[in-house]
């Protein structure tokens, strides 16, 4: 009996361990029948979407940060290029991510991947040229026939090689905007350069009736009226922007510059003459000699309304010069001169004599030497440089630029590097629009010490920062001068940033006293996006962590 007593109690909590573990399984498998199955995901069908949805969804990812082939906005010297080279970079990671997704994906991107090529360096231009040649050798579908736009843009020392260039041309049916900035190698050493690669062959492949814009360099000494004897076939009748300048090795005479005298009379001019009609053409941008005017004033540009003007030679008052804007000058609406007052008065030293003639003309009206105002007679839009001087005739005040003291018809005046000038006060630091500035904080109080120093800066006028840009400034404002005007822009980017990221003191005095001088006369002052600056955003921008917008109001 002992023994079997024993056994009952040994073996019970064996059973007691063993009906557990049964009913742990019979949780464990109602548990399993009521959860829902469901399907891994590998198996769902994926719906099916045509290639043409595919081809818009690319489309949109690929010109979702901007439209490169859009350049309507380029038209206009105001506005700065939209495409930069980090943008560039940017948007081409993107379409290679998108190509590289799968093959339907390749051939739908392809477009996009190749409509705009930016070369920063002679190597890129070399391995484009060698893809496409190598395309056509093995007989497969070329790319270079979505090449849009090409845009050349290379340090000094890594520029193309014409050869690739020409390549790149040949096989770019399809190109709408061309851009060379100085990025070509030209060699006036080369014993026997190939002439396929000559700048006159490379422009007669450009100057095609699908071009819309056209940036082009001159390299040598040759007459701008050779270079540019493709143009005479009149073929580019959609060019809507041109840009020539130049890039020759040798120096100009220094003799010619000196007198500012031209290299060729009025007799020499005739044989400039070239049958040149661009129809559409509204822009253009030259930094050319005198003689180039002179054959500019032949051509026909009917609807020319904007201009940029860098001369080359400093030959503002050479008649070609005169020609051009005889010619031209009545369409204008928009006018930039390059060089500033200060450079173009070091060379501007004796009159020549086709001025002395005008000014003996003109002596009892009281005109001025070179009468710009009177051959762009509906200017609206102005841009100089911020670095005029005084110019000894009109001592009291600073005229804009020394070619157009004044204007009836002028709207707004854009300035541009008003930020070198005011680092060239001695009291800002170098690095002002680097740096932003720690303005002192009062606690407890009211007011802190930034509204006092605030309220202190218009108080002391005999310490204005930068006073000749003050003076240039408050001259646009004068009503004698300029009656019409109504806005005046600061054109520098730098400069922005100066003024809306907690900007030094003396920054920041200089651009009230110039905001409270435009409230007065009405003008609005604008910055580079075309936005008013205000008191109130200065006062905004002297806070931390918040850079000032834009106002709403002139005062």
């Amino acid at each position: 009996m002992q023994t079997a007593s024993a056994h009952h109690r040994i073996t019970t909590p064996t059973r007691q361990k063993r009906n557990m573990r049964a009913l742990l399984v019979r949780m464990r498998s109602k548990l399993r029948r009521t959860r829902v199955e469901e399907p891994e995901p590998s198996h769902l069908p994926l719906p099916f979407i045509p290639p043409e949805l595919w081809g818009i969804i690319i489309q949109h990812a690929c010109l979702c940060s901007h439209d490169p082939l859009d350049t309507s906005r380029e038209l206009s010297f105001l506005e700065s290029p939209s495409t930069q080279l980090a943008t560039y970079r940017a948007s081409m990671a993107t379409k290679k991510s998108l190509s590289l997704v799968s093959k339907q994906w390749n051939a739908l991107s392809r477009n996009f991947l190749y409509e705009f090529v930016w070369i920063s360096r002679a190597a890129q231009a070399k391995a484009l040229a060698r893809t496409l040649l190598m395309e056509y050798v093995e007989n497969l579908p070329s790319s270079g026939k979505f090449i849009r736009r090409l845009h050349i843009e290379t340090p000094a020392l890594e520029r193309c090689a014409p050869a690739d260039l020409r390549t790149i041309l040949d096989y770019s049916p399809h190109l709408d905007i061309y851009s060379d900035h100085h990025s070509v190698q030209r060699s006036i050493y080369e014993d026997a350069p190939d002439p396929r690669c000559s700048p006159e062959e490379i422009l007669k492949l450009v100057a095609h009736p699908r071009i819309r814009r056209l940036s082009w360099t001159s390299y040598d000494d040759v007459p701008f009226e050779l270079h540019m004897a493709p143009l005479g076939s009149n073929l580019t009748t959609r060019l809507e922007y041109l840009e020539l300048s130049s890039r020759s090795p040798s120096l100009p005479n220094l003799s010619n510059i000196l007198s500012g005298s031209s290299s060729s009379s009025a007799k020499d001019f005739e044989h400039l003459q070239m049958n040149v009609h661009l129809p559409a053409l509204r822009a253009l941008k030259v930094s050319l000699d005198n003689n180039t005017f002179a054959v500019l004033a032949s051509w026909d540009m009917p609807n020319l309304t904007h201009l940029s003007v860098m001369s080359s030679d400093f030959s503002y008052t050479g008649e070609g010069f005169s020609r051009f804007f005889q010619a031209h000058g009545a369409k204008l609406i928009q006018l930039e001169l390059g060089h500033s007052s200060s450079a173009l008065e070091e060379y501007y030293l004796t009159t020549p004599h086709h001025l002395l003639v005008l000014q003996q003309q003109n002596q009892n009206h009281q005109q001025p030497a070179i009468p710009l105002a009177e051959w762009c007679p509906n200017l609206r839009e102005f841009i100089c440089s911020a670095d005029a001087e005084w110019h000894w005739q009109s001592p009291d005040w600073i005229a804009p630029h020394i070619l157009l003291p004044s204007h009836p018809r002028v709207e707004l005046i854009g300035i541009r590097d008003i930020n070198t000038r005011l680092l060239e006060d001695p009291l800002t630091p170098l690095d002002a629009y680097r740096t932003p500035y720690t303005y002192p904080y009062s606690c407890g109080a009211d007011a802190s010490m930034d509204d006092v120093l605030f309220d202190a800066l218009m108080c002391d006028d005999a310490d204005t920062p930068c006073f000749p840009l003050f003076e240039q400034i408050s001259s646009l404002l004068r009503r004698d001068a300029f009656p019409a005007l109504r806005f005046v822009r600061d054109l520098s980017t730098e400069s922005h940033r100066m003024r809306t990221v907690r900007p030094h003191p003396r920054v920041l005095q200089f651009w009230r006293k110039v905001v409270a001088c435009c409230a007065e006369r009405g003008v609005w002052f604008e910055d580079c996006s075309g936005v008013n600056i205000t008191q109130r955003a200065l006062r905004r921008a002297t806070l931390p962590g918040s850079p000032a917008d834009g106002g709403a109001s002139l005062l």
